[in-house]
């Protein structure tokens, strides 16, 4: 292909901003599968992350080069942002009033009376992720305990980046962009189920992303694989491996220093790049994977704000494409764990109603006061001598004495909490053991995850772990994750954490075949009716229906959990309408985390969504007299072909006799 010459498009010319420089050295192994033929002009993919969200876009023309998103307004002293908080703040009237720094700032800056009527909404993703039945109608409460459906504030939300990055790529391209050369891409955990995603594509749809009517428009990408896309492209000096520190005993030869210098060298890399908000990607693998031997196969451990989210791949030669060798796994594990442990640790100082109270009484004062311990929280490191001060707002401090009559010096004196003291400007000093305790459930909960993941049979022997999200940037969690796998296998961040998601999103919207194998996250099927065999099946089964006996309720399976299912692979079945004259069949969809049922009754087994197929009025049989024809009406056949080798489930149907496509849809949303 010409794409490997020198990238001298306008696009990059007109960016002032300057390039990121890779070493021009020629890849180990260029990629042989062809380039897609793509209709968009333009991929913009959104991180929309539990606590931070972004977005990047490339156009296809020049498919190398990965803008980032502008600088936000506002922003916290000392974080280098090319992500913005995932706040959002409506009106009283509820309509959108500001996303990101500036919904932080505008609340921050209410009247604290007419601040309580404002509903600002913040780490609302986790939500969806403990949902059990999620739908439509589900709701969120905004930190004023007034609640809204959680789909118009995820679309409030796409919305909002819509129009920015819309603006963006405008500015970009002389070209004025038509919607429909766009493609979008959401990213969701891959330890998201069904439901879940069709969730983020119905607000996406709400939002006017794309129309209903044009789905493939739109893509939803699993971050952990999208990580891993970017992964497998990083040269050697874009990387920390920190399996390269020394460990003795589980403390290193020199207290902490080798290991913080290059955590210096790698930040202050990361500060000289974030000048520039492009970023170039090489074609072919990057020199990683030549290095290593059994550099084919890797976790991906995306450690987020909400969820540690797990996926192993190995890479295919030559095409360079990913497979996965285990199904997704993880669980809600994630920095937002430590924000809630300090909340406890907050009512076990000050007792819980007050805490309550002053939610509701002073939100703006107490989302103040959870900025204010999340910035130390970034700077909380293994080893670290000194306490970590986080300031009281003057109104928490003025409440409590109102409140409680007595001082909040006094009630941490109370409170027995040794590790937390006072300090008389004002501040609570978190110790060093303090801040452990407020980290340990997270980070233990993290790494028992990983090791019971690297145990699995399909998954030993891989040498090779990527930290990745914006908690990997934890040294705290990096500590955590060398001393318990430095051993057993190298453990290896890239120099932007927090941004590798959002690119290999852009990376998976530009080609979307570059994942060839998924292995499927439940059994999925539907219950159908059986020959009735005496002794083999339970008489409570037995339905007696035209003098035959059946057996109901067996399950049909379509795939089996952790099976695997390649990009393109299709499960087909045929149905018939009851009864003549019938418009639409409704076909329940079970599914099971095990594999091990028979019947759609059995414990651990539950109807999860349907497919309805919508029956066009047959067309009159050729010499057929009052369309009845000679041997009464034919049966009809409807043929369904289900995909699950893709992020999304996908269905579609055809009229066998009339061999027309018929509409079929599927929906886990409304169960």
């Amino acid at each position: 292909g010409d794409h490997l010459s020198a990238p001298s498009s306008p696009a990059t010319a007109r960016n002032d901003c300057s390039i990121t420089p890779l070493t021009p050295s020629p890849s180990p192994r260029v990629e042989v599968r062809p380039r897609m033929a793509c209709p968009f002009s333009v991929v913009v993919a959104i991180d929309f992350g539990t606590t931070s969200s972004g977005y990047a876009f490339s156009f296809t023309q020049d498919s190398e080069a990965i803008h980032m998103m502008k600088r936000w307004e506002g922003g916290d002293p000392g974080v280098a942002n090319q992500k913005s908080p995932t706040c959002l703040l409506l009106t009283p009237d509820l309509r959108f009033h500001s996303f990101g720094f500036a919904a932080r700032d505008f609340y921050h800056d209410l009247d604290p009376e007419e601040a309580r009527h404002w509903l600002y909404f913040d780490k609302f993703k986790m939500k969806i992720h403990s949902t059990s039945d999620l739908t439509m109608e589900t709701e969120l409460e905004a930190v004023n305990g007034r609640r809204v459906r959680a789909i118009e504030v995820f679309a409030h939300a796409l919305h909002f980046f819509r129009e920015h990055a819309l603006k963006e790529v405008k500015d970009q391209s002389s070209s004025v962009l038509e919607g429909e050369e766009i493609r979008w891409v959401i990213t969701v955990p891959a330890v998201w189920r069904q439901p879940a995603k069709q969730f983020m594509r119905e607000a996406a749809y709400l939002a006017g992303l794309v129309a209903p009517d044009c789905p493939e428009q739109l893509l939803i990408a699993l971050e952990p694989e999208a990580a891993s896309i970017y992964c497998r492209k990083l040269r050697l000096h874009q990387v920390i491996d920190l399996s390269l520190q020394p460990i003795t005993n589980g403390l290193d030869l020199e207290g902490s220093q080798p290991f913080d210098s290059s955590f210096r060298q790698a930040r202050e890399q990361l500060r000289r790049s974030r000048h520039s908000r492009t970023f170039l990607v090489e074609s072919g693998t990057g020199e990683l994977w030549s290095e290593l031997q059994t550099g084919d196969r890797y976790i991906v451990a995306d450690c987020g704000g909400g969820t540690v989210d797990l996926t192993v791949h190995q890479i295919e030669q030559p095409q360079g494409t990913l497979k996965e060798l285990y199904k997704a796994s993880g669980g809600p594990y994630g920095a937002v764990g430590v924000d809630l442990a300090f909340e406890a640790m907050l009512c076990q100082i000050f007792g819980e109603d007050f805490i309550q109270s002053f939610k509701a009484k002073r939100p703006a004062a107490w989302v103040d006061l959870t900025i204010a311990f999340e910035a130390r929280k970034r700077t909380a490191a293994p080893g670290r001598a000194n306490a970590l001060n986080i300031s009281l707002p003057f109104s928490f401090i003025d409440f409590y004495k109102r409140h409680r009559g007595q001082s909040v010096e006094a009630a941490l004196r109370r409170s027995n909490m040794n590790i937390v003291k006072w300090s008389s400007q004002g501040m609570l000093r978190l110790t060093q053991e303090a801040m452990n305790e407020l980290f340990q459930p997270t980070i233990i909960n993290i790494v028992k995850h990983i090791e019971e993941l690297m145990a699995k049979p399909e998954v030993r022997g891989v040498r090779f772990l990527f930290l990745v999200g914006g908690f990997a940037e934890s040294p705290m969690l990096q500590k955590a994750v060398q001393r318990a796998l430095g051993r057993t296998c190298r453990i290896i961040i890239p120099h932007d954490v927090g941004l590798t998601i959002l690119k290999g999103a852009v990376l998976f919207g530009l080609d979307p075949t570059v994942v060839r194998v998924r292995r499927c996250p439940l059994t999925y099927g539907v219950g159908v009716l059986n020959r009735f065999v005496e002794g083999r099946h339970p008489r409570d089964k037995l339905l007696i229906k035209e003098g035959r006996e059946w057996c109901t309720d067996i399950l049909d399976r379509f795939v089996s959990v952790d099976q695997s299912v390649a990009l393109g692979e299709v499960v087909k079945r045929s149905y018939t309408p009851a009864r003549l004259g019938q418009r639409k069949i409704i076909i329940n969809i079970y599914c099971s985390t095990s594999d091990d049922v028979t019947y759609i009754s059995d414990p651990g087994v539950r109807k999860c969504g349907t497919i309805t197929l919508d029956l066009p009025e047959p067309l009159p049989l050729p010499g057929a007299v009052g369309g009845a024809g000679g041997g009464g009406p034919e049966r009809r056949e409807i043929r369904a072909t289900m995909q699950f080798g893709d992020t999304e489930i996908k269905v579609t149907a055809v009229d066998i006799m009339s061999n027309r496509s018929v509409r079929a849809s599927i929906d886990f949303l409304s169960n």
